[in-house]
């Protein structure tokens, strides 16, 4: 999906209203760029190799823009708000934020259950 709303950005065709957002977060990541152009759907991303998968930190901003426009849980967009206005660059709020999504998510997973809201949010107010 990835790929293909990358591809239709640059080949100047109509983007559905999810391929914009994808467009939106890969036009703030030019590393990636490469990366979407020429796309191997069975690429395994091991965290020994040092870099990070594209595909999962781009997927992390979207989800983080849900909550955004949701406000779900309920402060995240005041959080958020607060943050990208002291460090004056929304996307590297963002990316602190995510760092806080990405360890939550990890933690429900690793203990198979539903994330904790509750600490999730608690990380959120500890970003500076």
């Amino acid at each position: 999906m990835y790929a293909e709303a990358w591809r239709k950005r640059l080949a100047g065709e109509r983007l559905t209203p999810l391929e914009q957002q994808i467009v939106a977060v890969a036009d703030l990541h030019p590393e990636y760029h490469g990366e979407l152009a020429d796309c191997d759907p069975d690429r395994e991303y091991e965290p020994e190799e040092g870099g990070s998968n594209p595909y999962l930190h781009m997927g992390l901003h979207l989800a983080l823009r849900e909550q955004l426009a949701t406000d779900r849980p309920a402060g995240i967009s005041a959080i958020f708000a607060g943050l990208a206005a002291r460090l004056g660059d929304r996307h590297q709020a963002e990316h602190r934020l995510i760092e806080c999504l990405a360890e939550t998510l990890w933690e429900a997973q690793r203990a198979n259950r539903a994330p904790d809201e509750a600490a999730y949010l608690e990380r959120l107010r500890k970003t500076d």
